[in-house]
């Protein structure tokens, strides 16, 4: 008899916890998709590309006109006197360190702009998640790059994505 009711109780607690298990709602959602494939993130990134794009090839154009500049000094050297050549090429050292300067500057500008337009995603993608947890009543959302497996029927990546289209078509980035 002992036996019996102690396997009763065992019983109605497995019982009981599974119940409450079943009613966690557990779903997936891959944030780098959502951010990259939006409207909004994919337009970013192709401003900032593009931005990128445009400031290397000025570079580029700079740094042989600065190798240009620097292999004439090299051939004027001998017609030239010591405190002309002194002079000249301090102009061009001073030309070259404001050249690593703005290309340091720009790359920087850029990486804020990424911050800034990651950060305006996720500031407007906060709302609407919190909105579609609450609808649907789920427990817990999981970053996709955090899960080892799982039925993609839980994957609610592009029903974000479409709701955040709606929301946000485009970010403003300058």
């Amino acid at each position: 008899m002992k036996y019996l009711v102690k396997l009763f109780v065992v019983t109605f607690l497995l019982t009981i916890s599974t119940h409450v298990i079943a009613e966690q709602k557990i779903v997936v959602l891959d944030m780098k998709y959502v951010l990259n494939k939006s409207k909004a993130g994919s337009r970013a990134q192709l401003f900032l590309k593009k931005k990128f794009n445009d400031d290397a090839k000025n570079f580029v154009n700079l740094e042989k006109d600065l190798k240009q500049e620097e292999k004439k000094l090299l051939e004027a050297k001998s017609s030239l006197s010591k405190e002309d050549y002194k002079e000249k090429s301090d102009q061009l050292r001073k030309k070259v360190i404001k050249f690593q300067k703005d290309r340091r500057a720009s790359l920087d500008k850029t990486g804020e702009l990424r911050m800034k337009a990651k950060a305006t995603l996720l500031k407007e993608l906060t709302p609407i998640l919190d909105k579609y947890i609450e609808e649907n009543k789920i427990s817990i959302v999981i970053d996709k790059k955090n899960m080892i497996g799982g039925l993609n029927e839980f994957d609610i990546t592009n029903v974000i994505v479409e709701k955040l289209d709606k929301e946000l078509p485009s970010l403003s980035l300058k």
